[in-house]
């Protein structure tokens, strides 16, 4: 059976989400669809040219990494190789390179599948997260958020971080968010130690108004 998935309605922000708390696991666009953070939630496109393949999903953990080939523990027991290129999108809190792909790190990547059973990946998104928290500390440089029973560090990156206030557009200015909020989360997860790298706090309409 093939470790890829095809048009099938994933559930990756359950997946992406149980990696950033169980460790289990860029503006542009390619004809397979978007390469930003928010593609890797969206629902699979069939392309209009029948001349491009339907694409496919892999998704789990990195356990190894030969060359340009990486070799992923999926977190339903599959195991897939996904292969990068020049020409593959990487996300990894930014839009960045497979230089920085480690061993360890989780991965949800969009190819073509290969007659070798290796993912081609048009993009590879990163320890990337999406999920609901309630912010219950901040400080300088971090948010501490509560997602459920679990309690999470969110790392702030200066020039990196975001917050959108309701149907604005995101900003730099993260001096409206309270403690209380309840908040979406995007970012990326880091392995060593659990925390998340923000990259946007999104809050609801009328949150962060100023009185």
């Amino acid at each position: 059976m093939s470790a890829y998935r095809t048009g099938d309605p994933l559930d990756r922000r359950r997946f992406l989400t149980t990696a950033a708390l169980h460790g289990a696991t860029v503006v542009g666009a390619t004809a397979l669809g978007a390469v930003d953070a928010d593609a890797a939630f969206a629902a699979p496109i069939r392309p209009l040219d029948p001349a491009v393949a339907e694409s496919a999903f892999a998704e789990g953990r990195i356990t190894a990494i030969n060359d340009d080939v990486l070799a992923v523990a999926g977190s339903y027991g599959d195991h897939s190789r996904v292969r990068v290129t020049g020409a593959t999108s990487v996300w990894k809190a930014r839009a960045t390179t497979a230089a920085d792909i480690e061993t360890g790190d989780g991965l949800y990547a969009r190819g073509v599948p290969l007659p070798d059973g290796t993912l081609a990946a048009d993009a590879v998104w990163v320890n990337i997260v999406n999920l609901h928290a309630t912010i219950r500390g901040i400080e300088k440089t971090r948010l501490h958020l509560a997602h459920g029973q679990h309690e999470i560090v969110g790392n702030l990156m200066a020039e990196t971080t975001s917050a959108a206030y309701g149907t604005a557009s995101p900003t730099a200015d993260l001096s409206r968010l309270t403690i209380g909020q309840s908040a979406q989360v995007l970012g990326a997860w880091r392995p060593s130690d659990g925390s998340v790298d923000l990259v946007r706090v999104a809050v609801a309409p009328g949150a962060g108004r100023r009185r």
